[in-house]
């Protein structure tokens, strides 16, 4: 395990694996950074940093399925906020509202529960990846409906080809950019 020193050492740990899911997609996997816990630790200081410096005080993290919630979880407790999944339509428990998307691979269905997020309560939305900004843009649908404050959609990796962050209706800070 090495010591993570800047974004170039987190970026390192990145692989890219092609042909999936599907053929002719190279998918970037950011897997291998959590096998490096100080990898994980920097980029959870780095997104703190960012959200404490320049956000009001945060009241919600939502995360999305599936990899968000490995790092909500751990940013809404840095940040004394409750942690709100957002999941793939039939995966909650009791009353639910959702919103069909659009997925580089077709449509799907994102859906959070209706009591989890109170009316003007402070809301920040994390992910893995932003490509094409279809889940992004279901997740801001969700806490809109249920009366948040969006307050900016937060990403580990963004692939700015894609132009993903121009359909979003709230800043985006990501920890990592690819321009490829």
């Amino acid at each position: 395990m090495s010591d993570i020193k800047d974004i170039q050492d987190i970026r390192n740990l990145t692989r890219t694996v092609l042909d999936f899911p599907i053929k002719g997609i190279p998918f970037l996997d950011i897997l291998p950074i959590f096998q490096n816990p100080k990898a994980v630790e920097f980029i959870i200081n780095n997104i703190v940093d960012h959200v404490t410096s320049t956000k009001e005080k945060i009241d919600v993290v939502v995360g999305l399925e599936a990899r968000g919630f490995l790092f909500g979880p751990i940013l809404a407790l840095r940040l004394n906020a409750a942690f709100v999944p957002i999941r793939k339509k039939g995966k909650l428990p009791g009353k639910v509202i959702d919103v069909e998307y659009q997925k580089e691979y077709g449509p799907d269905i994102f859906e959070i529960q209706e009591d989890a997020i109170k009316q003007d309560q402070n809301v920040i939305v994390i992910d893995d990846l932003m490509a094409t900004g279809g889940t992004a843009v279901a997740a801001g649908k969700l806490v809109n409906k249920l009366g948040g404050k969006l307050l900016e959609y937060i990403f580990v990796v963004e692939l700015t080809v894609f132009d993903g962050y121009k359909k979003l209706d709230a800043p985006l800070y990501s920890v990592l950019k690819y321009d490829t």
